[in-house]
């Protein structure tokens, strides 16, 4: 009798034994599945972030061929300054016809004194006229 009881017991503990590892198994197979879904957001993730460096790198790549190419366009410009600076002082500049403008003088007056063409004069009067 003690025999038979404790087959049973065995039984039972074997029965039970199983039963704990196939539910450990179970939680396992989803642990595992929603550790394979978070890889699958983080290495999506990892790819997105990827491509927005790239696409910032290729911006900052452009950004600094355009003031490359700025660099060079304004080079010149210094030297064309001297030189205008070193004009001829008895013809009148721009800045002279800016200051008889901001004096009222009329776009006639600024063709006539200052030799610039009617564009030019009715330019110079509508960018430096007092309002």
């Amino acid at each position: 009798m003690i025999f038979e009881v404790a087959v049973l017991f065995l039984a039972l503990l074997w029965a039970l034994s199983v039963w704990f590892f196939l539910n450990y198994s179970k939680r396992q197979r989803q642990v595992m599945a929603e550790q394979a879904i978070g890889d699958a957001l983080r290495d999506q993730r990892i790819k997105d972030l990827a491509k927005r460096l790239d696409d910032y790198q290729n911006g900052t790549v452009r950004m600094g061929e355009a003031i490359h190419d700025l660099r060079v366009a304004l080079a010149p410009l210094p030297d064309k300054l001297q030189q205008l600076e070193q004009r001829d002082p008895s013809s009148v500049t721009f800045s002279q016809a800016a200051k008889l403008v901001g004096m009222g003088a009329s776009v006639e007056e600024l063709t006539q004194s200052c030799g610039l063409t009617q564009a030019e004069a009715q330019l110079m009067s509508k960018l430096h006229r007092a309002d």
